[in-house]
């Protein structure tokens, strides 16, 4: 029996990493979370995480601030770890975050704003799954 994907949730709410977490599961793939600020305060190691996870899709929530927080996210986005891996950002303000991303070379495969429909992120999550790793 093959082992289902592993989706990655990266997201400063229990409550959304939890629902995700039942959402995606439900939908034949196995999911981790962490809380983001976790990641950026070192309390997480996130090289660690994914070695250890290996996450084909990374869903990782961009909150307000959006500046500081996109940096942030380019960081990680960056980090050898994360080669071939595929994000789906979210965002309550998915605009503020699409100018972010115009025109940067990072491995997003989608925004989507919230709140957001849980059956449209889940499909999204199985497409990239099913996309080719990110070179």
């Amino acid at each position: 029996m093959e082992k289902p994907p592993v989706v990655a949730v990266i997201n400063s709410t229990p409550d959304v990493i939890d629902m995700l977490r039942i959402a995606f599961e439900s939908a034949g793939m196995a999911t981790v979370g962490t809380f983001t600020h976790a990641v950026r305060d070192g309390e997480v190691d996130i090289e660690a995480f994914m070695r250890q996870h290996d996450p084909k899709v990374i869903v990782y929530d961009i909150a307000p601030p959006y500046p500081n927080n996109w940096l942030f996210f380019q960081h990680v986005a960056n980090l050898p770890s994360m080669k071939g891996k595929h994000f789906i950002l979210t965002a309550t303000n998915r605009v503020h975050v699409e100018k972010l991303a115009a025109g940067v070379k990072l491995p997003i495969f989608e925004i989507v704003g919230t709140p957001y429909d849980i059956d449209l992120l889940v499909e999204e999550v199985r497409h990239a799954v099913r996309a080719r790793p990110v070179r």
